[in-house]
């Protein structure tokens, strides 16, 4: 390109007016203005910022993202509309909201090995699960209160069981060791040192190492996929009045006989051939399943009958629904590609969304629950990706961990948290969706 060509470019310039949801003060004036067509992302957040500086000279610089019909721009404007095929004649209006990107990064919580789980979905603390076998809960960075001790292999799944009109907490626990174990927990314990407490239940049937354990919304039950190829589904009530699936076991603890009740599956779902690597119980009546056999299922958790398969071709590690109407389905595995489905639309073989930032093989993927358009993956990369459906690329990459990342969640809504196999526990925050 010569450098008149170079000049024609930045003296090129499109009428635009800028509009948006954001409430004041970070709504700007809507009224049209010329800038140059050669302006990225970060051009348009320095037009809207003194936009708005104009208004109220005290405000914080905001970065902003941007939306021409509904889709991101993620290159200059001239590119944008050269791709698009839009005409730069016309009074473009672009929409301006807040950039999804963290903030900060808080000090990492150490643990004595791989962080290999984590589940952030209560505001008040962070379940992780941990390879020294290991469960623990942390109030926030650095903060831990509670110790979950009793597994004897490491701890391969976490889930924390949200009971309506139960103050107490409990949580399941899923291990190598073939077992889980649930745990009831008081959360606002003192914190001086973290607190070590034993299981009150002991869920046993799996014949090899269980991988994943989820909950249902009613926290009366809890699904486990295993490497025997099967999914279980267990109770979790406390009721030793159900002696036909529980046992009371003594055992020493601490030196102490404790009654210990020992759970036994109350279904069994059948139809994986390679091991249920993970399960997700999104709603009441309905588990999704995937497999190493390069399927995602989705069972009746009544009658246990399979209604649906997708078949991907690629061994799966995570799977999880949310978007539009909590039907979008994003699964992901042996290679470096996240992969969404919709199943409302016709031959769902074919995934709808495909991001391809990663370099390596995915380790979960978790949809944002207030948002149909965030979701989040981490990868043996060691990074975790924030991804907009509306752009083929991560709105952020958090590079927080060194070595691979075997986990992520949201948290509060505005923070990520992630584990990995540098036995730290990360959480970026001040994230706006």
């Amino acid at each position: 390109m010569d450098m008149n060509t170079e000049k024609e470019e930045e003296e090129r310039r499109v009428q635009v007016r800028f509009v948006t949801k954001l409430k004041p003060p970070l709504k700007a004036p809507s009224n049209p203005i010329a800038i140059p067509s050669n302006l990225t992302r970060l051009g348009l957040s320095s037009i809207v910022n003194t936009l708005l500086k104009a208004g109220d000279p005290e405000l914080q610089t905001e970065p902003f993202d941007f939306l021409i019909d509904g889709e991101l721009v993620r290159m200059s404007l001239q590119q944008f509309l050269l791709a698009k095929g839009i005409s730069a004649e016309r009074t473009l209006e672009i929409e301006y909201i807040k950039a999804v990107a963290p903030r900060k990064e808080e000090e990492p919580s150490l643990h004595d090995d791989w962080v290999s789980a984590v589940d952030g979905s209560n505001p008040r603390f962070i379940l992780t699960g941990c390879y020294d076998g290991l469960g623990r809960l942390w109030k926030g960075a650095g903060l831990c209160t509670h110790i979950l001790a009793g597994h004897s292999g490491a701890v391969s799944s976490v889930s924390i069981i949200n009971k309506k009109g139960v103050e107490s907490v409990t949580v399941a626990t899923a291990s190598k060791d073939r077992t889980l174990r649930l745990w009831k927990l008081n959360t606002e314990d003192s914190v001086y040192h973290p607190m070590k407490i034993t299981a009150f239940k002991i869920l046993r049937g799996h014949k090899a190492s269980v991988q994943s354990v989820a909950a249902q919304t009613s926290g009366d039950m809890v699904c486990s996929g295993s490497w025997d190829c099967t999914i279980n589904l267990w109770r979790t009530n406390e009721s030793e009045a159900e002696s036909d699936e529980v046992s009371i076991k003594k055992r020493k603890v601490n030196n102490q006989s404790e009654s210990q009740l020992e759970g036994e599956a109350v279904a069994t779902l059948v139809g994986h051939t390679q091991c249920v690597s993970t399960v997700i119980w999104p709603q009441h009546e309905t588990i999704y399943s995937a497999s190493w056999d390069h399927s995602i299922r989705r069972w009746d958790a009544e009658t246990g009958k399979d209604l649906s398969d997708i078949f991907c071709g690629k061994v799966l590690n995570c799977v999880d629904v949310g978007g539009e109407g909590s039907a979008l389905i994003a699964a992901s595995g042996s290679d470096p590609i996240l992969r969404i489905w919709d199943p409302r639309k016709p031959g769902t073989s074919a995934p709808v969304y495909q991001f391809s930032s990663h370099s390596s093989w995915i380790t979960s993927c978790k949809w944002h629950n207030k948002s149909w358009f965030h979701l989040l993956s981490s990868s043996y990369d060691g990074k975790v990706m924030l991804w907009d459906l509306r752009t083929a690329w991560p709105l952020a990459v958090i590079d927080s961990h060194k070595g691979k990342v075997l986990c992520a969640d949201w948290w509060r809504d505005d923070c990520v948290i992630s584990g990995g196999e540098d036995t730290k526990l990360c959480i970026s925050s001040g994230i706006s969706v």
